[in-house]
């Protein structure tokens, strides 16, 4: 590979870092085809780009952004593929669903939400973070709670007025 593919490839990388702001570094190598295709197929499903990269290529892209990457440099060995997605959590479910049936991947680091997951044992953190829509529902549905809370009480209030002043009337009579 030229000097000039490198720039190309490292240009790349960095370009997606941007635009993805959430990724996941795993391994796939032992993988056949027949699953890596699976994999690859499942991650077109839920929008996740997959590519596998040199990791000294993956480096370089990171020095080259300038953000602080430095505690995903021990993660970079063996074969590493990068999972790139929009949606924190999705790539973290896929690595779960997928590892099912297969032994592969295996999470080898994060870089999500600006912040860093290395080792395999943060899969079921990373895969229980919520996305900014659920974060939002989950704050709407308790703002809305209290005041759900008073209109019951109101609506529950007026049966007991009714009855007590029924009661009233019917002892008056």
């Amino acid at each position: 590979m030229t000097r000039e593919e490198k720039d190309q490839i490292i240009g790349s990388l960095v370009e997606q870092i941007n635009n993805y702001k959430n990724f996941y570094l795993t391994d796939i190598a032992g993988l056949n085809a027949e699953a890596t295709s699976q994999l690859r197929r499942l991650c077109f499903q839920k929008e996740v780009k997959m590519i596998v990269v040199k990791n000294t290529l993956l480096r370089k892209a990171f020095e080259r952004i300038g953000t602080n990457y430095e505690e995903l440099y021990g993660s970079l060995t063996n074969t590493t593929s990068v999972m790139f997605a929009t949606e924190a959590s999705v790539p973290a479910k896929l690595i779960k669903e997928f590892a099912k049936k297969n032994t592969k991947p295996v999470l080898k680091g994060a870089y999500v939400q600006e912040s860093v997951f290395v080792g395999a044992n943060q899969l079921e953190v990373l895969a229980n973070i919520k996305s900014k829509e659920e974060l939002i529902g989950d704050v709407i549905a308790l703002l809305q709670s209290p005041a759900k809370n008073v209109v019951s009480a109101l609506q529950s209030g007026k049966h007991i007025i009714a009855g007590v002043v029924k009661t009233l009337s019917e002892k008056e009579a």
